[in-house]
């Protein structure tokens, strides 16, 4: 799969091949070659032209296990998660007797919920739809449990000591942006979250710079989406001397959230 940026020149060498060359001027020097039957385009927003060469273009590809489409809102992925959890559940459902708690949690928590947070800061839902879908399937799991019939959704969550897989998801990527922020970053990663140089803003005193941005894809990255939420921690959360003080600090103040 070669995905392709808008504005990234890829051209085609006498031999054949494809190299495609980097279009921000602050990456390092260097480029892909690859042969021309071996690529499959995803293309976003153009089509480049090869001269004879013709490219394969796709409108979904997988990558390390996540569906990919040319619009980049994630909802195929959100389906394919939603579907093989599904299934997973069917079979805790008919193939085990038991209805505990102690014995439904762990095999969700196991067996199910990992599928639907794998490389989630990179495909996280980005439509009410699919954020529906995905905790519809926490919602089946959580209906298993025997002496919870009559109870809400929220109240089997917090019997059980669950979260919303909305709150998880937006704890997992707060921790990811600290462990970035305190660790650091070298080459070209460095400003994916730069901080707020100036000293007369008013926040916690660490916070982030929001771009901005004409595209409502640009804004929904991972690097975007948890800018708001960061800034708006208290100064004591986002100063933590440690990850796990961090985690600590961090729960007490999502502790609104369920």
């Amino acid at each position: 799969m070669l995905l392709l940026p808008y504005g990234c020149p890829l051209y085609h060498s006498p031999r054949g091949v494809a190299a495609l060359l980097p279009a921000h001027p602050s990456l390092p020097t260097w480029e892909i070659k690859m042969g021309v039957t071996k690529i499959r385009l995803l293309a976003l927003r153009c089509v480049p032209d090869l001269g004879d060469e013709m490219l394969d273009t796709s409108h979904a590809e997988r990558d390390l296990g996540v569906l990919v489409d040319s619009k980049l809102n994630m909802s195929q992925q959100c389906a394919q998660a939603a579907r093989k959890t599904n299934r997973i559940l069917g079979c805790i459902k008919h193939g085990i007797a038991s209805r505990s708690r102690g014995v439904i949690v762990p095999l969700y928590t196991a067996l199910v919920r990992p599928h639907l947070e794998y490389c989630v800061q990179f495909w996280a839902p980005q439509y009410h739809k699919d954020i529906k879908l995905l905790e519809s399937v926490q919602r089946k799991a959580t209906k298993l449990v025997k002496g919870l019939e009559g109870k809400t959704c929220e109240e089997r969550l917090k019997s059980l000591g669950l979260f919303s897989l909305e709150k998880r998801r937006l704890r997992g990527g707060l921790i990811v942006a600290y462990s970035f922020l305190t660790r650091g970053s070298e080459g070209a990663g460095a400003d994916l979250l730069p901080l707020v140089t100036s000293d007369r803003t008013r926040g916690n005193g660490v916070k982030l710079q929001q771009g901005r941005f004409r595209l409502d894809i640009r804004k929904r990255f991972f690097t975007e989406r948890v800018v708001g939420h960061w800034n708006r921690l208290p100064r004591e959360v986002v100063t933590a001397p440690s990850l796990t003080e961090f985690k600590k600090r961090l729960d007490n103040a999502l502790s609104h959230m369920l």
